[in-house]
């Protein structure tokens, strides 16, 4: 992602062995989803998108080494919050308390209003490598890297499962269990009008043939107003774990747009069509689920390093 002399961001990609002979409109369509085929097809037809420097239409055969340039709409990012907290920085690493909503890295209609590009600018990081990222609506502590071999030393405890976090998630109920692992298996879930959803089937279910296992360890903290503040230990790391495991056990995370009380939410959010009785039902403008704990080996030296964030705020008041 570059920008050009005229400010306009550009999103450069090479075409691959494999997409040869496909054309160009499916490969945008495909590839970048934040954005349906119809809308892409009008990008095209008003030559935002260039094939190797000039515009095509959108049946352009492609070829390998094609360069294809998205010159990105300069049409304001969405608001976020952008004021993270400094928890811990050494020579090689950094340690931030992420507020939400706040997107980790760039990606859809959000460039400058990232974690990533706030650190490059704020923190004065040329390459920032976040070794792990929370969702755009969950708080919590992420890990920076300031170096590639810090980053390389880092993703290899997390692929060795030797980091050990903890989420506190505010759910909806009164959720019955001091000590569980919800073990079972994620899928897409074939119910959901969303692609991305995803579904928890518990071990007793019989799952897809797709399905991938997860297992999560879950604790009861506190309860008051109908709702129940939640441990969350994750012993695999599946994106959308816990949430999804917690709405498949029937105890969805407060402000939830997607596994929460009604999916239907999500599909009026990204529309920005939210009622004033949607967001009640919401309880909260962002998910109620926070990265509380952090402990690892130093990269370097490896001592341990523990790392700690309080419930924000917002959260803590609907337990008061």
């Amino acid at each position: 992602m570059t920008f050009n002399q005229e400010g306009e961001r550009i999103c450069t990609v090479r075409v691959g062995p494999d997409q040869v002979g496909r054309s160009l409109l499916d490969l945008v369509a495909e590839r970048f989803t934040y954005q349906d085929r119809e809308q892409w097809r009008r990008e095209l037809a008003a030559g935002r998108l260039l094939h190797n420097g000039k515009p095509a239409p959108a049946n352009r055969q492609l070829e390998a080494g094609d360069e294809i340039c998205y010159r990105w709409p300069g049409e304001a990012e969405p608001p976020v919050a952008l004021a993270y907290q400094v928890v811990y920085e050494d020579a090689d690493l950094l340690v931030v308390d992420k507020p939400a909503p706040l997107p980790c890295h760039p990606g859809g209609r959000y460039f400058r209003h990232t974690l990533w590009a706030r650190l490059r600018q704020s923190a004065g990081l040329e390459r920032p490598w976040l070794v792990n990222r929370l969702d755009r609506e969950t708080s919590g502590l992420v890990l920076v890297a300031k170096n590639q071999a810090a980053a390389r030393l880092c993703a290899r405890q997390w692929q060795q499962r030797r980091v050990t976090k903890v989420y506190l998630a505010l759910v909806e109920g009164d959720f019955p269990w001091a000590d569980l692992e919800a073990r079972g298996s994620l899928a897409p879930d074939p119910a959901s009008m969303i692609r991305k959803k995803v579904r928890f089937f518990q071990a007793s279910c019989v799952a897809p043939a797709a399905a991938r296992s997860c297992s999560t360890r879950l604790r009861r903290l506190a309860g008051a107003n109908g709702l129940t503040l939640v441990e969350a230990r994750p012993v695999t790391g599946r994106c959308h774990q816990i949430r999804a495991t917690l709405s498949g056990l029937g105890f969805p995370v407060v402000g939830d747009k997607l596994y929460g009380v009604d999916e239907r939410l999500f599909l009026r959010f990204i529309e920005d069509r939210l009622s004033a009785e949607d967001r009640r039902r919401l309880r909260l403008p962002r998910q109620a689920l926070h990265g509380a704990e952090l402990s690892l080996r130093h990269p370097v030296d490896s001592r341990p390093l523990h790392f700690v964030s309080p419930l924000p705020p917002e959260l803590s008041k609907l337990l008061a």
